[in-house]
């Protein structure tokens, strides 16, 4: 008797481990990207900030992975939206200009159609892919999220503060603007449903949006890429959120966002979908500090938006899952072209070999707690590379402001150097002492250029007016 309950037991046991062996195989993890505009290192209750209140992103932090060295493409929207979904430096891709910085609703191109995102590469898996929010990839049609493997769009597909038509300056009167001041579409898939765009409620619509889709194919492996507009310039929240910060209209806007992300986190554990969706919080690049108190903060890093100073890539980033994730505080060097190869491959799909990929798959960090693969970080500038870390230490070949902030252009004949372990701040230059670090990070930046080919430039061409 004993020995047939044995056999029953183990009988029961073999087919639910492979039962459940079956359905991990058929259902790949879901993956959840929101990414924030402009939004600085400093600005979460969970990375410093001391007013503005977060409680659903510090609470996803808690539960999930806090990374502290978590780096962007580039510090500026176009190029860094281009890394993000390429998985590429935006060099590679002609992304990035030294003409103009992004792209512009007269510009006439966009992301090149030889590019993969990961929208096109999940889909290869069968993942539901939806776009919400900013694109700024290229706002013609054949550049939309939905001829880059997106099966669905809704949002504004360039930065809220473009097609200004008023001549009141938002830079004295960042909260006094209305969203009739900035003619921006609304669109869902590739036609525009309004504008301009109510920006007041668009936090809110981005968010509901969201969790539309991920209700709507639950069943099914999904990809939701939800790229807020905002705490970019101008600001608005919706009126359940309006005067609710001591920071100010940039805190009212941080903290909708933040109430976005409990919306969506809860609906994930509504829906039974919270053990196998991962989800990672960041922004495209630092605070547009010329913009003062409607303007972030880059919290002890210096400089932000437009700079490759620290203030400028490294952005806070949050990854959660509530089976999965190991919950740490990640030291480690990570970027958001690495999410291209991580999640690729979760999903089990190859990654191209007919192209330089920058990212490197992070699962071993996230799923393990492995140290992370990633060993440098290249800074460009357009299509110039400015600056290099590699492990501890960060060399500028060349240093230049913001606009009007931060210095004018300078090339150092010997680089600038710095140890971020130590010095994340970037005050104390120690070159002199560590010639040895200069010489190997040298190596590394000659091994990078030894086989780049610069894309053609994407940004420049633009309709006259």
């Amino acid at each position: 008797m004993q020995l047939t309950m044995y056999l029953i037991l183990v009988f029961t046991f073999t087919l639910t481990l492979h039962t459940a062996v079956a359905q991990n195989k058929e259902q790949p993890p879901n993956f959840v990207i929101i990414f924030a505009d402009d939004m600085g290192y400093g600005d979460l209750g969970i990375y410093g900030h001391p007013t503005i209140k977060t409680p659903h992103l510090d609470q996803m932090a808690r539960e999930g992975q806090k990374w502290t060295n978590f780096y962007v493409g580039a510090s500026v929207c176009t190029p860094s939206r281009a890394a993000l979904l390429t998985g590429r430096l935006p060099v590679r891709s002609g992304m990035c200009s030294d003409k103009v910085r992004v792209l512009f609703p007269n510009s006439l191109h966009g992301l090149p159609a030889s590019e993969i995102t990961l929208a096109e590469q999940l889909k290869k898996a069968g993942y539901a892919t939806a776009a919400i929010g900013k694109w700024h990839l290229g706002h013609r049609p054949q550049y939309l999220p939905t001829n880059n493997g997106f099966d669905r769009y809704f949002g504004i597909p360039y930065s809220n503060d473009m097609d200004k038509v008023t001549d009141k300056s938002y830079l004295e009167l960042a909260d006094a603007l209305t969203p009739k001041d900035f003619n921006v579409p609304l669109m869902r898939d590739t036609t525009i449903i309004e504008r301009p765009a109510n920006q007041y409620t668009i936090t809110k619509r981005y968010t509901e949006e969201a969790i539309h889709f991920i209700k709507k194919h639950k069943d099914r492996p999904f990809f939701v890429y939800l790229a807020h507009n905002l705490p970019h310039i101008p600001l608005f929240a919706s009126k359940d959120f309006q005067h609710t910060s001591k920071r100010g209209v940039y805190g009212d806007v941080v903290q909708e966002i933040d109430d976005g992300v409990g919306q969506l986190l809860a609906t994930l554990k509504e829906q039974g979908l919270a053990n196998n969706t991962i989800v990672v919080f960041t922004s495209d690049n630092g605070p547009w500090l010329s913009f003062k108190k409607y303007g972030g903060s880059a919290g002890l890093l210096k400089a932000g938006k437009g700079t490759t100073w620290e203030g400028g890539m490294r952005e806070p980033c949050i990854f959660w899952s509530l089976a999965g994730i190991k919950p740490s505080v990640v030291i480690d060097l990570g970027t958001t072209m690495d999410l291209f190869t991580t999640f690729s491959a979760m999903a089990g799909v190859p990654i191209p070999d007919d192209r330089v990929m920058d990212g490197v798959d992070l699962s071993g960090t996230l799923l393990r707690n492995e140290p992370s693969p990633r060993e440098g970080i290249f800074y460009y500038r357009g299509p110039t590379l400015y600056a290099a870390r590699l492990g501890d230490y960060k060399a500028h070949y060349i240093t230049e402001g913001e606009y009007g902030m931060f210095g004018e252009k300078e090339i150092h004949g010997t680089p600038l150097l710095y140890n971020l372990n130590e010095d994340p701040s970037e005050q104390y230059d120690v070159a002199q002492d560590h010639p040895e670090i200069i010489e190997q990070i040298n190596a590394y930046v000659k091994k990078h250029q030894a086989d780049l080919v610069v894309g053609a430039d994407q940004l420049a061409d633009q309709e006259k007016q």
